[in-house]
């Protein structure tokens, strides 16, 4: 069974990571073999280039070139693979040609996020519909995701996003972290995520300071780039500044992860709404509880109460609170942590992950 792989880049972020945890775990299957298309240059995991797996660059140059239709349809000819799979609202338009006209099945996995009150203004959920009735099956990463796009029943099908324990096996030195980003505090909260208008650092920083006004023996971590970053950093009171480090973009994100007390996801419920969030299963990977915005595929991921809390969108004060009682109950935070690997082990596994696209593959052949 032969199954090409379409997506626009393989810069860093959660659907991509997806893809690359696909394409590692494929390989203890037997008679599955699987190509990749990458319409763009941009390649962030270049770990992909280690997987044994064919790699195709159809650079969109300009982005509205009707070639790239022309040359995937040729390389679809010429590579004739059994199913298609899409892993984004653009791949999935720039598939339907070949899908029609070689009569190869679309399996349509561009529904990452869960925003609400999604409207046909929006790109991804405009294209997302435009496809429905050219796909097979509609893959989403969380039920929220389905719910939000209004998927029918009868098309769509929730894969969870699968970790791969094999990123925690080796971590660096608790010390050599401490040291590299001059941590003197004995506890620790971090954020992971881009500094864009998808997340909420604004609404994190202002917690860290709420929190940091009460005690004094915690460290901020705002992990990531993107433009919002300087904003975020104006933000800063100067008497917070030693406590609210700024890390930039980080290659070896579990090792510092792995040092948190727990981990933090707040986000812009006003533009984007969380499909399973990496970040959140990093934190729950390495024993982390975890404070989110509740909405969306968070709720899913995060037990309330169980692996940590879910708070307000856009609430310092509430996010502040729960932070608080974490890191004062170190006893419910440490239970949280290990009800967080368990449930990471049980429903977010790379394994399992895997075996149902495996089990999608084959049913969509029939």
């Amino acid at each position: 069974m032969k199954i090409l792989l379409l997506i626009e880049s393989l810069t860093s972020g959660g659907r991509e990571r997806r893809l690359i945890e696909l394409l590692k775990g494929s390989k203890q299957y037997s008679g599955i073999e699987l190509g990749l298309v990458v319409f763009s240059d941009r390649i962030h995991y270049k770990e992909v280039y280690d997987l044994g797996v064919p790699i195709t660059i159809l650079k969109r140059v300009p982005k509205k070139n009707p070639m790239v239709f022309y040359r995937l349809f040729n390389l679809c000819k010429k590579w004739k693979p059994d199913l298609l799979h899409s892993w984004g609202s653009m791949s999935t338009i720039l598939a339907i040609p070949s899908s029609k006209l070689l009569g190869i099945p679309l399996v349509n996995g561009s529904i990452v996020d869960a925003p609400e009150n999604l409207s046909f203004r929006n790109k991804d959920y405009f294209r997302t519909k435009l496809a429905i009735p050219f796909s097979k099956v509609i893959v989403g990463n969380s039920l929220a995701g389905l719910r939000a796009y209004n998927i029918p029943a009868k098309k769509g099908l929730c894969i969870y996003n699968g970790f791969d324990l094999n990123r925690i096996s080796e971590l660096k030195n608790e010390s050599k972290v401490r040291r590299e980003f001059n941590i003197t505090t004995p506890k620790i909260v971090g954020m992971v995520g881009n500094f864009s208008e998808r997340k909420d650092f604004k609404t994190y920083i202002k917690a860290a300071m709420i929190v940091l006004n009460q005690r004094d023996d915690v460290t901020f971590l705002a992990i990531g780039e993107g433009p919002d970053l300087e904003e975020c950093k104006k933000m800063v009171a100067d008497e917070h500044m030693s406590k609210i480090i700024f890390t930039g973009l980080q290659r070896d994100v579990e090792s510092i992860v792995a040092i948190f007390n727990l981990g933090v996801l707040a986000t812009n419920m006003k533009v984007h709404g969380e499909g399973i969030s990496n970040a959140i299963l990093e934190y729950m990977a390495l024993s982390k509880a975890t404070v989110a915005t509740i909405g969306g595929g968070s709720n899913e991921a995060v037990g309330e109460g169980e692996t940590g809390f879910l708070v307000a969108p856009a609430s310092p004060e509430a996010m502040a609170n729960k932070i608080s009682l974490l890191l004062s109950k170190e006893d419910l935070c440490e239970t949280m942590g290990v009800a967080a690997r368990n449930r990471m082990e049980n429903m977010f596994g790379l394994k399992k992950m895997t075996d149902s696209y495996v089990k999608l593959y084959k049913e969509s052949l029939l």
